[in-house]
């Protein structure tokens, strides 16, 4: 079985989105797995991983105001001591992980598919693994 690959990442933003597509698909081709499922699973409590279009940059845009409206910061309900809450709770409901399938040493993405790895409470250094299993 091909050993896990972790993926060091860099945020420089408290919200930010990160293309990990190439990252992602560099590990399933050194994998040497030509029919399987690849898992990108993310390690953090304030990030996710998510699959999205990956042409308009304002999606990206969209996708924060969205979120910021959905779980506000400010939120005075929150307990959590360290302020930021919002993230933890953006972080469950937008997934630690996604599963791919994988065909000919690729990923199986639409064609404007990207995964991406989104941060929540940055700046930070981050990883996100990557496992390729044959099937």
């Amino acid at each position: 079985m091909p050993p896990t690959v972790t993926l060091e990442l860099r945020t420089h933003k408290r919200h930010e989105v990160l293309d990990i597509t190439a990252e992602v698909q560099d590990a399933v081709h050194a994998s040497g797995v030509a029919s399987g499922l690849c898992v990108v699973f993310c390690p953090h409590t304030t990030a996710a991983i998510a699959v999205n279009e990956n042409t308009d940059p304002d999606v990206r845009t969209d996708l924060f105001h969205t979120l910021k409206r959905l779980v506000p910061k400010d939120d005075p309900a929150f307990r959590h001591a360290e302020g930021n809450s919002d993230a933890h709770t953006l972080s469950i409901l937008a997934g630690a992980q996604q599963t791919f399938i994988v065909e000919q040493r690729k990923l199986l993405l639409g064609r404007w598919q990207a995964v991406y790895f989104i941060e929540l409470d940055g700046p930070r250094s981050r990883q996100a693994y990557v496992k390729v299993v044959a099937g």
